[in-house]
């Protein structure tokens, strides 16, 4: 009977994990196997994000994640530098994969467990197993360049040192003032602990190519120069999308049966690639979808919230047309710069992505960063 056959989460990063988390809390009559292809949940990531980027009803979920809180951050330019009173946050991949194991019965989650095809009605491992479902949602990550889109990048290397900063109580989100190259540059430092910080280096690049040893080098390099000098702990590597442009029903038919989450859905803030606030919206409204968990309904359910975040993003795509068409790639710092003249509260629905029509105007005036007939024409490309 179908009412026996778990719904199928394949992928178990961020998105897949908070969405099994998600329905075992809300919908725990409901049978759910979370497949994931590594030997833990979560990957080897740190996922940051404001107070204002959580969605209503996921504070004690977020809370669960043990995150690590600074009252406040600053950002850093040539000719600006600011300390914000915003309190910014860091959840580890070591915490979500701790809370999965704790929270997921033992027969509804699998690790080193890779998938060869997804079927509407079932699942087959590259073992040869073939795993009956109600339903199936891929949250795999991205599929190659995701076709049909238009991107830029934001790729980096982060190094965790056994180090202790000199202001354990503030983030720095931003510090651009380091040698442009490959496209805006900026070194994130993170006090995770008394005696831990992450320090990364950053690019807004055209094209997602990380040669890994040498970026690793510079941040070995950019920590030195901060006094962040200890052994090394862990090292992560991002390559994330920043949409510009593209066609959504090239990216995601009508005819596909299977429904996604994460970035293989397209949902990430649009300007800087950050996914766990739409995760957890995401995992939120799944939780209340009721009876609705066959493939078919999940697949409308998840493809009309990636149309209308799509509908939702059109001035974001906008303002990175700016930023990678119309500023040369060592000027990119200035529209940030620009940027952070802005009021706190403006900031803050930037990055959650709830931005008034006041805001759009607010940030698009002053004197321009970048010249006014390269905006223009950036601004009529199309993409």
């Amino acid at each position: 009977m179908t009412e026996d056959k778990p719904l199928i989460i394949v992928g178990g990063g961020l998105a897949g994990a908070l969405a099994a988390l998600a329905l075992a809390e809300h919908q725990p009559d409901l049978p759910v196997l979370l497949l994931e292809s590594g030997d833990c949940f979560g990957g080897n990531h740190t996922w940051s994000f404001f107070d204002s980027d959580i969605p209503a009803g996921a504070a004690a979920l977020v809370a669960a994640l043990n995150p690590v809180r600074w009252p406040r951050h600053r950002v850093i330019f040539p000719e600006r530098a600011r300390l914000l009173d915003m309190a910014y946050n860091s959840v580890s991949s070591q915490a979500l994969d701790a809370l999965v194991r704790a929270r997921l019965a033992p027969d509804a989650w699998r690790v080193n467990t890779t998938v060869a095809q997804l079927h509407a009605d079932a699942v087959v491992l590259a073992s040869g197993e073939r795993l009956e479902a109600r339903g199936v949602i891929d949250a795999r990550g991205p599929d190659a360049a995701m076709p049909g889109l238009v991107l830029g990048w934001q790729k980096f290397v982060g190094i965790e040192y056994a180090a202790r900063a000199e202001d354990p109580e503030c983030a720095t989100v931003m510090d651009a003032t380091i040698p442009q190259m490959d496209g805006y540059r900026f070194v994130y430092v993170l006090p995770l602990g008394a005696d831990r910080v992450l320090v990364e280096d950053t690019y807004y690049s055209n094209g997602p190519e990380l040669d890994v040893p040498v970026v690793a080098a510079r941040v070995a390099e950019l920590a030195a120069q901060r006094g962040l000098i200890g052994p090394e702990l862990r090292r992560e590597v991002g390559i994330l999308p920043i949409l510009i442009g593209g066609d959504p029903e090239t990216f995601w038919p009508a005819s596909d049966p299977i429904a996604r989450l994460g970035l293989r859905g397209g949902f990430f803030q649009p300007t800087t690639g950050y996914s766990f606030s739409m995760a957890l919206r995401m995992a939120a409204q799944i939780g209340a979808l009721g009876d609705a968990y066959d493939s078919a309904a999940l697949a409308r359910w998840s493809r009309g919230a990636f149309m209308a975040h799509w509908r939702a993003g059109r001035y974001f795509r906008l303002l990175n047309r700016m930023l990678f068409h119309a500023a040369a790639p060592d000027e990119r710092y200035r529209i940030f710069s620009h940027f952070y003249r802005l009021p706190q509260d403006l900031i803050a629905r930037f990055y959650a992505g709830t931005l008034r029509a006041t805001d759009k105007m607010r940030i698009l005036s002053g004197t321009p960063p970048v010249p006014i007939g390269a905006a223009m024409a950036a601004l009529v490309k199309r993409l």
